[in-house]
């Protein structure tokens, strides 16, 4: 009878022990999760990073990173560049200290610092680009967008010829 006590309570602990695994596993190794999938999740919209996502981790005190073949080029309202490594702490709702990421305004290559939707029923997101904070419609990003890879001198020689800014190195 003793031994039949501590099998039932051995097979108990067993499958709580694998629930509390599986709760605390980090989004990188959920195979049936992207990175779309997880910014949905966290109340922030899908197209915030381009369908080129390679692969992301995101550890257990939130630093997500995120990975793509190369820089690469996509526009919303204007232009924005992607590193080859875009990092962020994610929370509900917002990235904060996001590294990888620059948006042109005007002339100048400004990189987003933080990008947050405080109230999704407002139909905005809040990008902080250090000088400014801007605000965009959410709609401008509800599908992830394709991202052409482009290095980054190739970028600048670009903006140069446009803009007849030689200055910018």
């Amino acid at each position: 009878m003793a031994s039949a006590f501590f099998f039932h309570n051995f097979t108990l602990f067993f499958y709580i022990s694998l629930l509390f695994l599986s709760l605390r596993l980090p989004h990188s190794l959920s195979l049936s999760s992207t990175i779309h999938d997880l910014l949905r999740s966290q109340g922030l919209p899908a197209g915030l990073l381009p369908k080129e996502v390679k692969s992301y981790t995101l550890s257990q005190n939130g630093l997500l990173e995120v990975f793509l073949d190369g820089p690469c080029l996509t526009k919303y309202e204007n232009r924005v560049l992607f590193e080859s490594v875009v990092r962020a702490n994610l929370s509900y709702g917002s990235l904060i200290g996001v590294q990888g990421l620059t948006q042109e305004e005007l002339f100048l290559w400004l990189p987003v610092k933080d990008i947050i939707v405080d109230d999704p029923k407002s139909g905005l997101i809040l990008f902080d680009i250090g000088v400014a904070h801007k605000q965009l419609a959410l709609s401008l990003f509800e599908d992830p967008p394709s991202c052409k890879a482009q290095p980054k001198e190739a970028l600048r020689n670009q903006v140069r010829k446009e803009k007849g800014f030689e200055a910018l190195r």
